[in-house]
């Protein structure tokens, strides 16, 4: 098929990589050019405007946006729109909150054309292993692009999940519940690591809970890869940054009155670790000295 790639970053330059490796024609339009010139040496075609990536296909049109959201995906839709005609489809694949793709959707319905929105998972692994997506979107629509779909994913990893907006909270609920794995492997660790046993082989240990052990999983897998480079994690400060979609999982579980506690003291923990010194922790030692003489830390 053809398809343009809105958009060359960590996830949509690889996705354009393995669109060209399953033998589509991918038209590539990227802010800056070195990442356009990169891409044209793989197979793809260039393009140096929205305008221009959109023209190079034959209608009707796949054009796949992947970057980041908020104003840049908003404004970049827009354009998109200026550029398509009736009967066009556009798949908004980035890191979106699922409640824009309402509002974004409207305009290309008002056009005639088609709107999905992908939740997608992989990260910088999924040129290898493909990339888990969530679908949202009418069905004719999802069923004309199921090929490009068929190539980015691996087997039974995408799904049509749902109306405009659907796959883009699947993706938000997934990477809350993601925030709250780390946190409990990082926590367990923690434990393994100041316990009663010193030198404990933490790698190992990962790579062996891989092996058929009830908390098997792909981020243990990613542990033990970590150790082997850095086997005590010396050189990585603990700041752990958010996308967004903790906040957002957060929110909607307020919003719907679902009680996610764990998910919860995932995010903040992620904001703890942000600050050098936690003035709370500042409070709770003033007070255990205040009533019961406890000694303090100075600075």
């Amino acid at each position: 098929m053809q398809i343009a790639m809105i958009g060359l970053g960590r996830m949509g330059m690889n996705m354009a990589r393995r669109l060209i490796q399953g033998g589509h024609q991918v038209v590539v339009w990227n802010r800056s050019s070195d990442k356009v010139a990169a891409i044209v040496s793989e197979g793809a075609i260039g393009a140096q405007t929205i305008k221009e990536a959109v023209q190079r296909l034959t209608p009707p049109r796949i054009i796949w946006c992947m970057l980041p959201s908020g104003n840049v995906t908003k404004l970049i839709l827009k354009e998109v729109l200026e550029a398509i005609s009736s009967d066009d489809l556009v798949i908004e694949g980035g890191n979106s909150y699922w409640k824009d793709d309402l509002e974004n959707s409207k305009a290309f319905v008002e056009k005639g054309c088609g709107y999905i929105d992908a939740g997608v998972s992989g990260g910088v692994w999924g040129l290898k292993v493909g990339y888990c997506t969530m679908v949202g979107g009418k069905d004719r629509f999802v069923r004309r692009a199921k090929p490009i779909f068929d190539t980015l994913a691996p087997p039974r990893g995408w799904k049509h999940v749902g109306p405009v907006g659907s796959g883009h909270f699947i993706k938000m609920v997934h990477n809350g519940i993601e925030y709250a794995m780390m946190e409990a492997i990082g926590e367990g660790f923690d434990l393994m690591r100041n316990g009663p046993f010193e030198k404990l082989d933490l790698g190992g240990i990962a790579d062996l809970w891989g092996q058929g052990s009830v908390v098997r999983s792909w981020l243990l897998e990613l542990l033990a890869i970590a150790y082997e480079r850095d086997p005590d994690l010396e050189s990585i400060k603990g700041f752990v940054n958010d996308s967004g979609e903790g906040r957002w999982t957060i929110l909607n579980s307020i919003e719907y009155g679902i009680s996610t506690p764990v998910l919860a003291q995932s995010l903040f923990k992620r904001f703890e670790s942000r600050q050098q010194d936690v003035y709370s922790n500042k409070v709770l030692a003033a007070l255990r000295k205040e009533f019961g003489g406890h000694a303090v830390r100075k600075e």
